[in-house]
């Protein structure tokens, strides 16, 4: 399985300089490997939130963005639902305080370990810094 944070699939909706390079990448992809969780469509709608709240976007675009997002979820991958082993888990990676870690980063890295992805990705440095030092298959997949 390969896990896929917000951070990686945020281009394939909203235009970013990543775009293209994100489209080819998962397109050369098998299906039914690829899994994100609740916590990543969450995740997406908080920063259309914000967008919206500070004048990225207008409300009606960030609702066609998000229903963009979860056609995407729902055509391409396997949600996977937290558990609270993942939980515990992201809560003992936040206690590794020279990861920098934020709860939400955390929580995508249990998710994840818990469910014995083969790859994680992430356009994240911080996250992609702190999988590397808890010994994590975390990469940005493209270059």
């Amino acid at each position: 399985m390969l896990y896929f944070d917000t951070s990686f699939l945020v281009p394939l909706i909203l235009a970013e300089q990543t775009t293209e390079k994100i489209e080819r990448f998962l397109t050369a992809q098998t299906a039914g490997e690829l899994a994100v969780s609740c916590w990543t469509r969450l995740e997406f709608s908080s920063l259309l939130a914000r967008e919206v709240r500070v004048g990225g976007l207008q409300p009606g675009a960030a609702l066609d963005a998000d229903a963009q997002f979860e056609a995407l979820v729902n055509d391409s991958f396997v949600v996977l639902l937290p558990r609270a082993a993942d939980y515990n888990l992201a809560k003992r990676y936040l206690q590794q305080y020279r990861t920098g870690l934020r709860a939400g980063d955390a929580l995508h890295l249990a998710i994840a370990s818990n469910n014995r992805a083969s790859e994680i990705y992430s356009l994240d440095k911080q996250l992609c810094s702190a999988g590397k030092i808890l010994r994590l298959p975390v990469t940005s997949g493209i270059r």
